[in-house]
């Protein structure tokens, strides 16, 4: 249920918008529960259905600018960073730090188009497999991983200068997202300069 009433915030940003889409979502699938193959995996079905439920009732019911850009749109503000990246912050000056970046990332991922949002709330927060996502937004897995690799480098892109400011990147060591060498940062390399510098 939490993990549905995330990825349902993510896609209306408004919680009571997301409450009636789980509770959508979950009525159906209890109407279509003959449909269940056993062994197969529940949690990506449930998904399937609340994305389903959501391009039917609010794109194609014509309800999607106003609940993606209307005056009461309200992004939810707990529970959508993964429990790996909560894990990873644990120092206390990254503590202190954790609303801003927080508020940072949730407003960049809210600026996204819908369909990289999806994809990358999916993959990099519930930590689906490109199946499972694939099977979920009803795409081939191609579009999947194109959608995630956009997603990604708008992320990067509006979060780079965030990430200056923090230290989390260097001006001289990083052009772009990359480094000098043209591979990509690595946070390992990042987190042993940060204890190298306590």
């Amino acid at each position: 249920m939490d993990a549905l009433y995330g990825v349902a915030c993510r896609l209306t940003r408004n919680p009571t918008e997301a409450e009636d889409l789980v509770q959508d979502a979950l009525v159906k699938a209890m109407r279509a529960r003959a449909q269940f193959q056993a062994g197969t995996n529940l949690k990506a079905w449930l998904f399937r259905i609340l994305t389903n439920t959501f391009i039917n009732k609010y794109r194609r019911g014509g309800l999607e600018r106003s609940v993606l850009e209307g005056p009461d749109a309200d992004p939810l503000a707990d529970g959508w960073v993964s429990a790996s990246t909560m894990r990873s912050l644990r120092d206390p000056e990254q503590i202190a730090l954790l609303p801003i970046v927080e508020g940072e990332v949730r407003r960049a991922l809210d600026a996204l188009p819908p369909e990289f949002r999806l994809a990358v709330v999916l993959c990099d927060v519930e930590e689906f497999s490109y199946e499972e996502i694939a099977d979920i937004m009803g795409c081939p897995i191609g579009t999947v991983m194109s959608r995630l690799h956009r997603g990604r480098k708008l992320l990067q892109k509006s979060l780079y200068a965030h990430a200056l400011a923090m230290g989390i990147v260097k001006g001289e060591d990083v052009v772009g997202g990359r480094a000098k060498n043209g591979s990509p940062s690595s946070l390992a390399e990042y987190r042993a300069r940060k204890r190298g510098a306590a």
